[in-house]
């Protein structure tokens, strides 16, 4: 018995230690120190949470931005995506991350590939085939990836200008705003977030009445 009591008492002391107290304490100092993060790194647009910055969207309005292509479909739902469960209530399938895993040589993605081309072409008629950054024709491991290039940015300011009205230098200017370096100076790639690019633009169009 002494030897069940000592096993129960080290086991209800580590289950409150491991199990309580130290989820309770992580919690409350990322909740202090951390709070933006520890909480989905959300993003507001006039007071709705709109998205967050680590999880790219789909932006079909040629005023806006487009981030890299997904086969995830970024989280958006379908009616297809929905099914009951077991107690009848609508239960969403579409949530999901991932790529399409599909090799160079697929014509699946050869398609997919030239479709994306030929829509961004019609898109921005002033930008020639072999000028379209990779990573706009490329999804992420993820896909989900909010980011994409400087450069990736840089070519899509003439359409967004054109049907925004806003001038290039501003566009210009907030793709610099918005450029993120490498992580320690060395880690990654510089990047752009699109979906706080968007909300510049959001912002600016709400307050020329336009949005």
């Amino acid at each position: 018995m002494k030897t069940v009591i000592k096993a129960f008492i080290i086991s209800f002391t580590l289950m409150i230690i491991c199990g309580v107290a130290y989820p309770l304490v992580m919690t409350g100092i990322s909740q202090v120190i951390f709070a933006h993060k520890a909480n989905g790194s959300l993003v507001e647009f006039n007071g709705t949470k709109i998205g967050s910055e680590l999880l790219g969207q789909s932006f079909t309005d040629p005023r806006f931005f487009i981030g890299r292509v997904s086969a995830m479909n970024y989280n958006t739902y379908k009616k297809e995506d929905t099914i009951p469960d077991k107690n009848g209530k609508i239960a969403y399938t579409g949530v999901s991350s991932g790529s399409a895993n599909l090799a160079p040589s697929n014509p699946v993605l050869l398609e997919r590939v030239q479709k994306d081309i030929n829509e961004f072409l019609k898109a921005n008629p002033e930008i020639k085939k072999e000028q379209i950054p990779v990573d706009l024709l490329t999804g992420s491991g993820s896909g989900l990836d909010p980011n994409i290039s400087p450069e990736a940015a840089k070519i899509q300011v003439p359409r967004i200008s054109s049907k925004t009205g806003i001038a290039l230098s501003d566009l210009e200017n907030l793709v610099s705003k918005h450029t993120e370096s490498r992580q320690f100076g060395v880690l990654g790639e510089p990047r752009v977030n699109v979906l706080k690019l968007n909300i510049e633009i959001a912002n600016i169009l709400k307050q020329k009445g336009t949005l």
